[in-house]
């Protein structure tokens, strides 16, 4: 096969990438109608669509497939159903294997021709999910597998990355555990769990999100550490919360309502320009004047920096986060007279926010990696034939994408709080109030036995846009 061949072989194999993964259209834009009818709250008509899409599950957003069709279940009260996808999502992340030749055509055409293989957040959340729905079956001992797996990967996230700010501990699943262990009358283990919690909300959580110390947490806390005997600690910590005067008490059973408030952020896309400059010895370096963005990489042979050197200017796509704004500002449980506040455990958005920004950097890099091979490949083809050449960087042009693929059914927000219950029947009333002071009641009835723990959620789909939309 002569070199011209060659070419044209690779010429027709971008042509093919171009028009197979519609170069225009974000993530969210493609499955439009998938998520236009899941933020209505039409979700048996979403689950349907899900189901005339199933080809999805064996192809490059797998984890994506499962983990929508795992919380529309969820959502919906199929359990079971949805534990099954969850399960498959994190046996996707388990599977350490990689397509290398996927890998290696993304950077001659852009990253969706590679897997999605999910953000470090989207993986905790599917272990969070599955642990919710054991809660609602009744099955404390499995909730706990999944949190006991969720410790097993932030530890895995530890040494992951080297900024001085890694997300690699979440308070809120810390919190979930002791709730789950002081469902069981486990206190000794309850107390632990909240103790690491607010350790993760005192440094990490305030110092990257600025989110406080739930009350809730403060108050489970302070009940544990008195009923499993710790009384140094039961008094330290009413010290340092400011609570002097707080009696712990035991109720015949507990309500624990979480309140999933708004919709994640949507990634999409956006681009830099940049210039090559002749750095010293074998360096070239990438530059944006106007961002200060200056990239070097070594390129060792003389004609390969030529080549780069004729660049001049060309774009680079990256990914970025859009956030849905809340619609829903606060919420709260009304039990007789009694009020008890809905409060913030989690807040994905931010999270979401600050994962991708940990990892910049590194996409920074492959996209410029990107863009070079593509641009060295298009000069060295036009030395053969200045026509071919120049359709490949039509092609380039084209293809030059980021990844926009997300988990985009997430909640912004986790809320949580406790009702103590009386034994028998409950009347609640849920409360959610909108930032245009609009409140809207739901009403529940709880039966409660002597000893139980009772789990509910509550999904708000609303964003301050109703359905998402680009603007």
């Amino acid at each position: 096969m002569n070199g011209k061949s060659t070419n044209y072989i690779y010429f027709f194999s971008l042509i093919a990438f171009a028009f197979g993964l519609s170069a225009c259209a974000t993530y969210y834009q493609s499955h439009f109608d998938f998520n236009n009818e899941f933020e209505h709250g039409d979700l048996g008509k979403a689950l349907e669509t899900l189901k005339k899409r199933q080809s999805e599950g064996d192809g490059r957003t797998r984890f994506l497939y499962y983990v929508n069709k795992g919380l529309v279940l969820s959502i919906l009260g199929e359990y079971e159903d949805s534990n099954s996808y969850f399960e498959k999502a994190f046996l996707f992340g388990e599977d350490y294997r990689i397509n290398y030749v996927a890998e290696a055509t993304s950077y001659f055409s852009n990253p969706n021709v590679a897997a999605y293989r999910g953000e470090d957040h989207e993986h905790l959340m599917v272990l969070y999910f599955k642990a919710i729905n054991y809660l609602k079956m009744n099955m404390p001992d499995e909730a706990l597998v999944e949190c006991r797996r969720l410790n097993i990967r932030l530890n895995q996230l530890n040494d992951r990355y080297v900024s001085l700010e890694k997300f690699q501990r979440d308070a809120f699943i810390h919190t979930l555990m002791g709730i789950i262990y002081q469902s069981g009358k486990d206190y000794n283990n309850a107390f632990i769990a909240y103790r690491n919690a607010l350790d993760v909300y005192e440094n990490e959580y305030a110092k990257m999100f600025g989110m406080q110390v739930p009350q809730q947490l403060k108050i489970d806390l302070l009940n544990t550490a008195k009923w499993t005997g710790f009384q140094d600690e039961f008094e330290n910590f009413k010290t340092k919360f400011g609570m002097d005067n707080y009696i712990e008490s035991k109720q015949d059973a507990d309500l624990i309502f979480f309140w999933h408030n708004g919709l994640g952020p949507v990634k999409d896309e956006w681009s830099i320009n940049f210039m090559i400059q002749t750095g010293d010895d074998n360096t070239m370096i990438f530059t944006n004047p106007e961002l200060g963005l200056n990239f070097p990489f070594v390129v060792t042979e003389s004609k390969d920096r030529a080549d780069l050197a004729k660049l001049e200017v060309f774009r680079v796509a990256f990914p970025r986060y859009r956030e849905r704004e809340l619609y829903f500002n606060s919420a709260y449980l009304q039990l007789d007279s009694n009020k008890y506040s809905l409060q913030l455990g989690e807040d994905i958005n931010k999270v979401a926010f600050h994962s991708l920004n940990q990892r910049m950097l590194q996409e920074f890099a492959k996209g410029l990696l990107r863009a070079a091979l593509k641009k060295a490949a298009e000069h060295s083809i036009r030395k053969e034939d200045d026509r071919l050449g120049a359709l490949i960087g039509l092609v380039n042009a084209m293809t030059e994408k980021a990844d926009t693929r997300n988990w985009q059914t997430l909640p912004h927000s986790i809320f949580y709080s406790r009702v103590p219950l009386k034994e028998g029947t409950n009347p609640v009333t849920f409360t959610i109030q909108s930032n245009n002071q609009r409140n809207i009641d739901y009403n529940f009835t709880y039966t409660a036995k002597k000893g139980q723990t009772l789990f509910h959620t509550f999904s708000s789909l609303e964003t301050m846009t109703g359905p998402y939309r680009y603007y």
